[in-house]
């Protein structure tokens, strides 16, 4: 049964505010912050908001042609479609994400898992530049639901496996074994692989979890 926090509209609504929120905090950024490595890999501060740009801009279809056009290489596939959504200087990047920041446009009808795209890819921008701003906890819930359900774009499943998760500030709880404890976020990027947040948690299961995210 749905909740007003994990309907559609509620989860697009989120997903809108977060674009909204991390266009805010892009906006003064520096030419050498826009060249910081994020927390994402391989990807810079620009890569990660063109990739944003993206994911808001294509639909099943184009994403079906582009994947099949990439031989089902899911990287080949997202350095293509982030190097249509670059712009030419990092002032014309930010622009092209505000355009997309209230698109309801997606690969897939899975609204948690695009809510999921830009809460996760918010933070890998802002922990390495220490920008502040965390997102609001019951934007963060339905997402936290969606990982331990499901391994969609990260092994977030995989990842929870096993484990007794609990969230110290809302209500997120899940699976069984040992504990692993935090802020719902920093829950929720754990199971996203970013190893770095599994310094905010406490609990027996930690290093467990912390083995499984993947080196950043």
């Amino acid at each position: 049964m749905s909740t007003k926090t994990d309907t559609r509209a509620a989860l697009w609504a989120a997903t809108h505010a977060e674009r909204a929120a991390l266009a805010e905090d892009l906006a003064d950024l520096a030419d050498a912050q826009w060249a910081r490595q994020t927390l994402c890999g391989r990807w810079t501060v620009e890569e990660v908001v063109a990739h944003l740009t993206a994911a808001a801009s294509i639909g099943t279809a184009r994403w079906l042609v582009s994947i099949v056009g990439a031989r089902f290489d899911a990287d080949r596939h997202n350095d293509r479609r982030l190097a249509e959504h670059r712009g030419a200087t990092h002032a014309e990047t930010l622009e092209r994400f505000r355009a997309v920041v209230t698109s309801t446009t997606a690969a897939t009808g899975d609204t948690a898992a695009w809510l999921g795209e830009v809460v996760v890819h918010a933070q890998d921008i802002r922990r390495p530049l220490g920008l502040p701003r965390t997102p609001p906890v019951e934007s963060v819930t339905p997402v936290a639901r969606f990982f331990t359900a499901r391994n969609f774009t990260v092994a977030s499943r995989t990842a929870a496996a096993g484990l007794r998760l609990e969230a110290t500030d809302g209500p997120f709880a899940a699976g069984t074994g040992p504990l692993v404890s935090g802020t719902t976020l920093a829950l929720t990027m754990a199971l996203a692989g970013r190893a770095a947040y599994c310094d905010d948690l406490t609990g027996p299961g930690v290093a467990t979890l912390r083995g499984r995210c993947g080196p950043q």
